[in-house]
């Protein structure tokens, strides 16, 4: 399936979940804590991450908390 990922053009695979994604995307992330998922400008909870499957054409925004200043 072809999404939009931080407005890049990618293919994944088919029924990949949020979870999976985050886990490819930001792999030294661990447990995901610190990082903001949203689906064609709805934010998902944590909470839903294996549960929600990305969907051929959508907009998926990864963001990821940092210290620093």
């Amino acid at each position: 399936m072809r999404v939009l990922v931080n407005g890049e053009a990618r293919e994944l695979p088919d029924a990949i979940s949020v979870a999976e994604l985050v886990a490819g995307e930001a792999p030294g992330l661990g447990d995901g804590r610190g990082v903001a998922v949203a689906i064609d400008e709805q934010v998902v909870p944590h909470s839903a991450w294996d549960a929600t499957k990305l969907q051929d054409g959508q907009r998926i925004e990864v963001l990821a908390a940092m210290q620093g200043g």
